[in-house]
Protein backbone atom coordinates (compact mmCIF):
# COMPACT_ATOMS: atom_id res chain seq x y z
CA UNK A 1 0.00 0.00 0.00
CA UNK A 2 3.01 2.53 0.86
CA UNK A 3 4.35 1.73 -2.29
CA UNK A 4 1.19 2.17 -4.67
CA UNK A 5 0.84 5.45 -2.38
CA UNK A 6 3.67 6.68 -2.99
CA UNK A 7 3.83 5.96 -6.96
CA UNK A 8 0.71 8.01 -7.23
CA UNK A 9 1.96 11.49 -8.79
CA UNK A 10 3.83 9.32 -11.82
CA UNK A 11 0.69 7.27 -12.32
CA UNK A 12 -1.51 10.46 -12.20
CA UNK A 13 1.21 12.10 -14.67
CA UNK A 14 1.01 9.25 -16.89
CA UNK A 15 -2.20 9.09 -17.37
CA UNK A 16 -2.51 12.59 -18.17
CA UNK A 17 0.35 12.35 -20.80
CA UNK A 18 -0.94 9.31 -22.60
CA UNK A 19 -4.65 9.99 -22.62
CA UNK A 20 -5.54 13.54 -23.73
CA UNK A 21 -6.72 12.14 -27.01
CA UNK A 22 -9.54 9.61 -25.49
CA UNK A 23 -10.50 12.11 -23.26
CA UNK A 24 -10.97 14.99 -25.79
CA UNK A 25 -13.02 12.65 -27.63
CA UNK A 26 -14.89 11.55 -25.02
CA UNK A 27 -15.61 15.01 -23.87
CA UNK A 28 -17.00 16.30 -27.55
CA UNK A 29 -18.98 13.21 -27.66
CA UNK A 30 -20.59 14.37 -24.29
CA UNK A 31 -21.18 18.05 -25.93
CA UNK A 32 -22.57 16.39 -28.85
CA UNK A 33 -25.03 14.45 -27.36
CA UNK A 34 -25.72 17.14 -24.50
CA UNK A 35 -27.20 15.14 -22.15
CA UNK A 36 -30.32 16.38 -19.39
CA UNK A 37 -28.40 13.98 -16.58
CA UNK A 38 -25.61 11.88 -15.91
CA UNK A 39 -25.91 8.53 -14.19
CA UNK A 40 -22.82 6.80 -12.48
CA UNK A 41 -22.72 2.98 -11.72
CA UNK A 42 -20.20 1.95 -9.51
CA UNK A 43 -19.72 0.42 -5.98
CA UNK A 44 -17.41 0.89 -3.22
CA UNK A 45 -14.37 3.24 -2.92
CA UNK A 46 -15.53 4.09 -7.25
CA UNK A 47 -18.89 4.72 -5.60
CA UNK A 48 -17.01 7.66 -3.62
CA UNK A 49 -14.97 8.54 -7.17
CA UNK A 50 -18.88 9.04 -8.66
CA UNK A 51 -20.06 10.97 -5.85
CA UNK A 52 -16.67 13.42 -6.39
CA UNK A 53 -17.64 13.52 -10.32
CA UNK A 54 -21.02 14.57 -9.16
CA UNK A 55 -20.59 17.53 -7.10
CA UNK A 56 -17.90 18.48 -9.83
CA UNK A 57 -20.08 17.70 -12.77
CA UNK A 58 -23.06 20.05 -11.26
CA UNK A 59 -20.53 22.35 -10.07
CA UNK A 60 -19.16 23.24 -13.77
CA UNK A 61 -21.59 21.65 -16.32
CA UNK A 62 -24.51 22.45 -14.29
CA UNK A 63 -25.54 18.96 -15.32
CA UNK A 64 -27.26 17.14 -12.41
CA UNK A 65 -26.17 13.44 -11.69
CA UNK A 66 -27.54 10.41 -10.33
CA UNK A 67 -26.53 7.41 -8.63
CA UNK A 68 -28.16 4.20 -9.97
CA UNK A 69 -28.73 0.95 -8.16
CA UNK A 70 -26.86 -1.77 -10.00
CA UNK A 71 -29.16 -4.41 -8.84
CA UNK A 72 -31.87 -2.50 -10.56
CA UNK A 73 -30.68 -4.05 -14.10
CA UNK A 74 -28.78 -7.74 -12.42
CA UNK A 75 -31.40 -8.60 -9.59
CA UNK A 76 -34.53 -6.86 -10.69
CA UNK A 77 -33.73 -7.22 -14.51
CA UNK A 78 -35.75 -3.72 -14.81
CA UNK A 79 -34.58 -1.23 -17.68
CA UNK A 80 -34.44 2.76 -17.31
CA UNK A 81 -35.23 5.06 -19.30
CA UNK A 82 -31.82 6.62 -20.08
CA UNK A 83 -32.05 7.24 -23.82
CA UNK A 84 -31.30 10.68 -23.46
CA UNK A 85 -28.40 10.15 -20.64
CA UNK A 86 -25.14 9.85 -20.89
CA UNK A 87 -24.14 7.18 -18.07
CA UNK A 88 -20.37 6.89 -16.21
CA UNK A 89 -19.03 3.37 -14.64
CA UNK A 90 -16.29 3.51 -12.81
CA UNK A 91 -14.49 -0.62 -11.56
CA UNK A 92 -11.19 -0.98 -10.99
CA UNK A 93 -11.25 -4.45 -12.29
CA UNK A 94 -14.63 -3.82 -14.63
CA UNK A 95 -15.62 -7.22 -13.80
CA UNK A 96 -18.38 -7.18 -11.54
CA UNK A 97 -21.32 -8.66 -13.31
CA UNK A 98 -23.94 -5.83 -11.29
CA UNK A 99 -21.87 -2.66 -12.96
CA UNK A 100 -21.59 -4.71 -16.37
CA UNK A 101 -25.39 -5.62 -16.22
CA UNK A 102 -26.29 -2.26 -15.47
CA UNK A 103 -24.01 -0.46 -18.23
CA UNK A 104 -25.39 -3.16 -20.54
CA UNK A 105 -28.96 -2.36 -19.77
CA UNK A 106 -28.27 1.60 -20.07
CA UNK A 107 -26.32 1.11 -23.77
CA UNK A 108 -29.83 -0.86 -25.38
CA UNK A 109 -31.98 1.87 -23.94
CA UNK A 110 -29.51 4.36 -26.57
CA UNK A 111 -27.29 6.06 -23.50
CA UNK A 112 -23.79 7.55 -23.94
CA UNK A 113 -21.94 4.91 -22.21
CA UNK A 114 -18.16 5.15 -20.74
CA UNK A 115 -16.47 3.54 -18.26
CA UNK A 116 -13.35 4.25 -16.14
CA UNK A 117 -11.30 0.87 -15.49
CA UNK A 118 -7.96 -0.11 -14.76
CA UNK A 119 -8.33 -3.46 -17.30
CA UNK A 120 -9.12 -2.37 -20.81
CA UNK A 121 -9.88 -5.41 -22.12
CA UNK A 122 -12.48 -5.99 -19.15
CA UNK A 123 -16.14 -7.06 -19.75
CA UNK A 124 -16.70 -3.65 -18.80
CA UNK A 125 -15.05 -1.64 -21.07
CA UNK A 126 -16.44 -3.79 -23.95
CA UNK A 127 -19.85 -2.90 -22.86
CA UNK A 128 -19.13 0.35 -23.28
CA UNK A 129 -18.86 3.30 -26.32
CA UNK A 130 -16.26 5.28 -24.64
CA UNK A 131 -13.49 2.75 -22.27
CA UNK A 132 -11.01 5.17 -20.78
CA UNK A 133 -7.70 3.19 -19.17
CA UNK A 134 -6.95 4.96 -15.70
CA UNK A 135 -3.19 3.50 -16.25
CA UNK A 136 -2.49 2.83 -13.08
CA UNK A 137 -1.19 -0.58 -12.92
CA UNK A 138 -1.54 -3.90 -11.33
CA UNK A 139 -2.72 -2.46 -7.66
CA UNK A 140 -1.83 -4.88 -5.24
CA UNK A 141 -3.20 -3.73 -1.53
CA UNK A 142 -6.64 -4.72 -1.27
CA UNK A 143 -7.16 -1.15 -0.31
CA UNK A 144 -7.76 1.07 -3.35
CA UNK A 145 -5.46 4.01 -3.16
CA UNK A 146 -4.02 5.17 -6.95
CA UNK A 147 -7.00 3.44 -9.20
CA UNK A 148 -8.85 5.95 -6.22
CA UNK A 149 -7.04 8.75 -7.67
CA UNK A 150 -6.52 7.73 -11.41
CA UNK A 151 -10.30 7.09 -11.63
CA UNK A 152 -11.35 10.67 -9.59
CA UNK A 153 -8.58 12.51 -12.12
CA UNK A 154 -9.61 10.81 -15.42
CA UNK A 155 -13.03 11.36 -14.77
CA UNK A 156 -12.47 15.54 -13.33
CA UNK A 157 -10.38 15.67 -16.89
CA UNK A 158 -13.36 14.20 -18.82
CA UNK A 159 -15.59 16.42 -17.33
CA UNK A 160 -13.14 19.80 -17.85
CA UNK A 161 -12.79 18.38 -21.49
CA UNK A 162 -16.32 18.13 -21.75
CA UNK A 163 -17.35 21.96 -20.88
CA UNK A 164 -14.13 23.02 -22.33
CA UNK A 165 -12.54 24.38 -19.18
CA UNK A 166 -8.98 25.81 -19.51
CA UNK A 167 -8.53 26.49 -15.90
CA UNK A 168 -9.61 23.33 -14.69
CA UNK A 169 -7.66 21.45 -17.40
CA UNK A 170 -4.37 23.63 -16.10
CA UNK A 171 -5.15 22.82 -12.84
CA UNK A 172 -5.27 19.24 -13.34
CA UNK A 173 -1.73 19.25 -15.08
CA UNK A 174 0.04 20.54 -12.37
CA UNK A 175 -1.58 17.82 -10.09
CA UNK A 176 1.22 15.47 -10.13
CA UNK A 177 3.35 18.09 -8.72
CA UNK A 178 1.11 19.18 -5.64
CA UNK A 179 0.82 15.36 -5.11
CA UNK A 180 4.06 14.46 -4.77
CA UNK A 181 3.87 17.54 -1.93
CA UNK A 182 0.79 15.99 -0.46
CA UNK A 183 2.21 12.83 -0.30
CA UNK A 184 4.70 14.56 2.76
CA UNK A 185 2.05 16.53 4.59
CA UNK A 186 2.07 15.10 8.81
CA UNK A 187 -0.30 14.35 10.11
CA UNK A 188 1.09 12.18 13.29
CA UNK A 189 -0.52 14.81 15.95
CA UNK A 190 -4.39 13.05 14.66
CA UNK A 191 -2.71 9.73 15.20
CA UNK A 192 -2.08 10.71 18.85
CA UNK A 193 -5.48 11.46 19.45
CA UNK A 194 -6.58 8.27 17.90
CA UNK A 195 -4.45 5.90 19.77
CA UNK A 196 -7.16 4.70 22.13
CA UNK A 197 -10.25 5.14 20.03
CA UNK A 198 -12.16 3.14 17.75
CA UNK A 199 -14.55 5.46 16.36
CA UNK A 200 -14.60 8.86 14.53
CA UNK A 201 -16.44 11.20 12.36
CA UNK A 202 -14.84 12.26 9.27
CA UNK A 203 -16.74 15.26 7.45
CA UNK A 204 -16.70 17.39 4.52
CA UNK A 205 -18.66 19.18 2.16
CA UNK A 206 -19.36 19.61 -1.88
CA UNK A 207 -16.80 17.65 -3.26
CA UNK A 208 -14.68 17.06 -0.18
CA UNK A 209 -17.78 15.29 1.27
CA UNK A 210 -16.96 12.20 -1.42
CA UNK A 211 -13.27 12.17 -0.45
CA UNK A 212 -14.83 11.78 3.31
CA UNK A 213 -17.02 8.88 2.54
CA UNK A 214 -13.17 7.20 1.13
CA UNK A 215 -11.23 8.28 4.25
CA UNK A 216 -14.02 6.41 6.60
CA UNK A 217 -13.76 3.79 4.66
CA UNK A 218 -10.14 3.13 4.39
CA UNK A 219 -10.45 3.49 8.46
CA UNK A 220 -12.67 0.49 7.97
CA UNK A 221 -10.44 -1.44 5.83
CA UNK A 222 -6.99 -0.63 7.21
CA UNK A 223 -7.04 -0.03 10.66
CA UNK A 224 -10.30 -1.69 12.48
CA UNK A 225 -11.66 1.80 13.70
CA UNK A 226 -15.28 2.71 12.86
CA UNK A 227 -15.76 5.72 10.85
CA UNK A 228 -18.33 7.73 10.14
CA UNK A 229 -18.64 9.99 7.17
CA UNK A 230 -20.96 13.22 7.56
CA UNK A 231 -21.45 16.79 5.93
CA UNK A 232 -19.98 19.48 8.04
CA UNK A 233 -23.56 21.00 7.59
CA UNK A 234 -25.63 17.32 8.50
CA UNK A 235 -23.40 16.51 11.84
CA UNK A 236 -24.57 19.78 13.34
CA UNK A 237 -28.36 18.14 13.51
CA UNK A 238 -28.66 14.29 15.28
CA UNK A 239 -25.29 13.16 14.60
CA UNK A 240 -23.23 15.73 17.27
CA UNK A 241 -25.73 14.11 20.07
CA UNK A 242 -22.80 11.77 20.67
CA UNK A 243 -19.28 13.56 20.38
CA UNK A 244 -17.98 14.62 23.79
CA UNK A 245 -14.97 15.11 25.53
CA UNK A 246 -12.04 13.77 23.17
CA UNK A 247 -14.20 12.41 20.55
CA UNK A 248 -11.67 12.57 18.10
CA UNK A 249 -13.31 14.40 14.41
CA UNK A 250 -11.18 14.44 11.25
CA UNK A 251 -12.82 17.70 8.81
CA UNK A 252 -11.59 17.92 4.99
CA UNK A 253 -11.84 21.50 3.74
CA UNK A 254 -10.88 22.27 0.45
CA UNK A 255 -10.02 25.83 -0.70
CA UNK A 256 -14.12 26.55 -1.80
CA UNK A 257 -16.43 28.34 -1.17
CA UNK A 258 -17.48 25.53 1.54
CA UNK A 259 -14.53 26.51 3.45
CA UNK A 260 -15.43 28.52 5.87
CA UNK A 261 -19.11 26.79 6.75
CA UNK A 262 -16.94 23.80 7.17
CA UNK A 263 -14.89 25.29 9.64
CA UNK A 264 -17.72 26.92 11.43
CA UNK A 265 -19.13 23.86 12.08
CA UNK A 266 -15.69 22.49 13.08
CA UNK A 267 -14.81 25.18 15.91
CA UNK A 268 -18.49 24.38 17.35
CA UNK A 269 -17.68 20.84 17.63
CA UNK A 270 -14.08 21.81 19.39
CA UNK A 271 -16.17 23.70 21.78
CA UNK A 272 -18.09 20.55 22.93
CA UNK A 273 -15.79 19.12 23.60
CA UNK A 274 -14.43 17.24 20.71
CA UNK A 275 -10.68 16.38 19.57
CA UNK A 276 -11.29 18.00 15.75
CA UNK A 277 -8.05 18.47 13.26
CA UNK A 278 -8.58 20.43 10.07
CA UNK A 279 -7.15 20.82 6.52
CA UNK A 280 -7.16 24.34 6.78
CA UNK A 281 -5.15 27.82 8.49
CA UNK A 282 -8.72 29.54 9.01
CA UNK A 283 -9.79 27.21 12.30
CA UNK A 284 -9.85 29.68 15.87
CA UNK A 285 -11.34 26.18 18.25
CA UNK A 286 -9.97 23.15 16.08
CA UNK A 287 -6.67 22.27 15.23
CA UNK A 288 -5.19 22.70 11.70
CA UNK A 289 -3.36 19.83 9.82
CA UNK A 290 -0.66 20.66 7.18
CA UNK A 291 -2.25 20.76 3.14
CA UNK A 292 -0.92 21.20 0.05
CA UNK A 293 -3.48 23.88 -1.75
CA UNK A 294 -3.99 23.38 -5.43
CA UNK A 295 -5.27 25.64 -7.96
CA UNK A 296 -8.43 24.64 -8.46
CA UNK A 297 -11.38 24.07 -5.85
CA UNK A 298 -12.39 20.49 -7.52
CA UNK A 299 -8.11 19.64 -7.10
CA UNK A 300 -7.54 20.36 -3.43
CA UNK A 301 -9.61 17.16 -2.38
CA UNK A 302 -7.50 14.47 -4.18
CA UNK A 303 -4.71 16.45 -2.46
CA UNK A 304 -5.97 16.09 0.70
CA UNK A 305 -6.95 12.22 0.34
CA UNK A 306 -3.31 11.72 -0.84
CA UNK A 307 -2.02 13.23 2.19
CA UNK A 308 -4.84 11.09 4.33
CA UNK A 309 -3.76 7.93 2.36
CA UNK A 310 0.30 8.57 3.46
CA UNK A 311 -1.66 8.83 7.29
CA UNK A 312 -3.83 5.81 7.18
CA UNK A 313 -1.38 3.08 5.99
CA UNK A 314 0.99 4.37 9.23
CA UNK A 315 -1.57 4.59 11.70
CA UNK A 316 -2.61 1.32 10.93
CA UNK A 317 0.79 -0.34 11.17
CA UNK A 318 1.12 1.52 14.57
CA UNK A 319 -2.14 -0.04 15.39
CA UNK A 320 -0.17 -3.23 14.46
CA UNK A 321 -2.26 -4.22 11.13
CA UNK A 322 -1.11 -4.93 8.04
CA UNK A 323 -2.63 -2.70 5.50
CA UNK A 324 -1.85 -4.65 3.26
CA UNK A 325 -3.74 -7.64 4.42
CA UNK A 326 -6.62 -6.77 6.27
CA UNK A 327 -9.05 -9.58 6.98
CA UNK A 328 -12.01 -10.84 5.71
CA UNK A 329 -11.07 -8.96 2.43
CA UNK A 330 -9.90 -9.28 -0.87
CA UNK A 331 -8.82 -7.18 -4.00
CA UNK A 332 -11.90 -8.02 -6.31
CA UNK A 333 -15.01 -8.28 -5.29
CA UNK A 334 -17.76 -9.32 -7.80
CA UNK A 335 -21.57 -8.80 -6.81
CA UNK A 336 -24.35 -9.56 -8.67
Amino acid sequence: MREEILSIPAVTARFLDASRDTLAAAGAKLREKDPPFLASIARGSSDHVSAFLKYSSELTAGIPVASLGPSVASIYGVTLKLGSAATLSISQSGKSPDIVSMTKAASESGALTIAITNVINSDLANASDFPIDILAGPERSVAATKSFVSSAVAGLALIGHWTEDKQLLAAIDALPTALEKAVDCDWSPFATTLKDENSLFVLGRGPSLAISNEVALKFKETSAVHAESYSAAEVMHGPKAIVGKGFPVLVLAARDAAEDSIIESANRLAEQGAAVFVTSAKPSKATAVPFVATSHPLTDPLALLVSFYAFVEAFARSRGLNPDEPPHLRKVTETI
